[in-house]
């Protein structure tokens, strides 16, 4: 899918439905987080088998989620390697979608937001572990998490979404830059109107930045 600025709409059903299948979301995610990897590779690491997952792989690359790439290592030279395919990809709003195509965003978006849910929870549970053991992780100390509301106009959410992608871009580096001492930092952004009709009478805005542990609300 090539790349235009305002990022690639994905409104193709079946490569919706490629994309929802949970094991293909957690064989792209592994893919983007920790780079190339063999249909045995991912089997491993996520507890399935080979068979499966090269056919898993092949319905990604169908729609041009992965896509074949140089071995890694000499003694995978018989292998077949698979990278991410990086990409803005962004989904039809919710106004042009068909009841069918709604039943498959809700899909995608049920299990990426679980495992979104189960990742945070781990890394939360380490964390104390850490720390009743006395052996702090620093990084835990970083975790940046905010909440917060604006009254905007729908131009400026809009706006503002494509900051924050901007922001994003600013800070990716393809692997060979990375900075010693640097991790994967997981970023997520979700922005929604009130219920309320509108935002009068409300504050302009309000906004806080907490340690996940200190939020009550």
């Amino acid at each position: 899918m090539p790349e235009k600025p305002g990022g690639t709409e994905i409104s193709e059903l079946a490569a919706l439905k490629a994309l929802a299948q949970p094991r293909r979301q957690q064989i792209l995610q592994h893919l983007t987080l920790h780079g190339p990897a063999t249909s045995a590779i991912l089997a491993r690491a996520l507890g399935l088998n080979t068979g499966a997952t090269s056919y898993h792989l092949r319905e990604l690359a169908r729609y041009g989620f992965v896509a074949d790439t140089a071995p890694q290592e000499p003694a995978g030279r018989r292998a077949r390697w698979w990278r991410a395919v990086p990409g803005d990809r962004r989904f039809p709003p919710p106004s042009r979608r068909t009841p069918e195509l709604r039943l498959v965003m809700d899909e995608l978006n049920r299990h990426a937001y679980a495992a979104d849910l189960a990742l945070f929870e781990r890394l939360q549970r380490e964390s104390a572990d850490a720390a009743e053991a006395d052996t702090p992780d620093e990084w835990a100390d970083a975790f940046a998490y905010s909440r917060g509301a604006l009254s905007l106009t729908l131009p400026e959410l809009r706006a503002f979404f494509e900051e924050y992608i901007a922001l994003m871009n600013r800070y990716r580096r393809p692997g060979a830059e990375t900075a010693p001492g640097a991790r994967t930092v997981h970023t997520r952004l979700l922005a929604f109107p009130d219920p309320g009709a509108d935002a009068l009478g409300s504050p302009a805005s309000s906004f806080r930045t907490d340690r996940p542990e200190t939020d009550a609300s």
